[in-house]
């Protein structure tokens, strides 16, 4: 394994499904197992250094030329569950969106044209024999989606201030029936009280990728390397699933004022982080 750089990547948040053991089926369910007893289980920040570290040789390394075999494991009431990185089909996915969020000189400086339509034909062939292929992590930089806090409550939510050697964490955990019926919740009260709109679309979005995994598995919203870059207070005071929780009550109320109340924190807030993007 190449040797990578230890700086601390902060701009990503995450979203996760783990599932438990037997909802694969082997030979994986038997790596995963063995998986599972290891000790040296990498982190996040692992992964993301080794795709930084994959920019560097020229031409670039745009997505992993193999897939990972590496994911994050849970052991809840004595259940094993998985959630596999899949780093290569991310790192495909994650392609085809960076022309919406990078100028053109930006992006073929950081990765030439012929480099993108290389990986863009991979994955096109990659695809043809997968079809039904899906990620359990889905990715989002400088930002928390608004639809992802549907998903849990205020009383799923654990922050650790972290120490000088333990890296703070944020991060929400739930049981897959309950994000989907907080799905399907929300969906019902925004079509009643909105136009279509993007929480609309994303939480249709979301709502379909739950259904693609085992009924018992756990989903879980990480703040991710974004811990690393907002100050203590600003994470204690980050209360956002319950605010979007109370701007679709109040929605489902009627109560359009306190609804736009609930927003406009929540736009504020994240707001302020995206700006940190720009700021250098």
């Amino acid at each position: 394994m190449p040797k990578v750089s230890s700086v601390v990547v902060p701009y990503a948040a995450y979203l996760r499904v783990y599932e438990p053991l037997g909802a694969f089926p082997e030979p994986e369910r038997g790596h995963w197992a063995r998986y599972a007893r290891r000790s040296d289980r990498p982190s996040y920040q692992d992964e993301l250094r080794r795709s930084l570290a994959g920019l560097l040789p020229v031409p670039p390394i745009a997505v992993p030329v193999h897939e990972s075999s590496d994911a994050f494991v849970l052991e809840v009431d004595g259940v094993v569950c998985v959630c596999p990185w899949r780093t290569r089909l991310r790192g495909w996915q994650a392609l085809e969106e960076l022309a919406e969020e990078l100028p053109p000189p930006v992006l073929d400086a950081a990765l030439p044209p012929v480099v993108r339509r290389q990986a863009a034909q991979d994955y096109e062939r990659w695809l043809a024999r997968n079809p039904d292929a899906r990620p359990w992590i889905r990715t989002a930089t400088w930002q928390v989606p608004l639809n992802w806090f549907v998903l849990v409550s205020d009383e799923e939510r654990r922050y650790d201030k972290g120490t000088a050697d333990v890296p703070p964490v944020l991060r929400y955990r739930t049981p897959m029936v309950q994000a989907r019926r907080r799905v399907a919740r929300a969906l019902r009260t925004l079509k009643d009280a909105v136009e279509e709109g993007p929480l609309i679309d994303g939480l249709v979005d979301v709502g379909r990728w739950l259904e693609e995994f085992h009924p018992r598995s756990l989903v879980e919203l990480d703040y991710g390397g974004l811990v690393h870059v907002l100050p203590a207070g600003e994470l204690e005071g980050d209360h956002s699933a319950a605010d979007v929780a109370a701007g679709i009550e109040a929605l489902r109320r009627g109560d359009g004022a306190a609804a736009g109340e609930a927003y406009g924190r929540l736009v504020d807030r994240w707001r302020a982080v995206r700006d940190r993007r720009s700021a250098n």
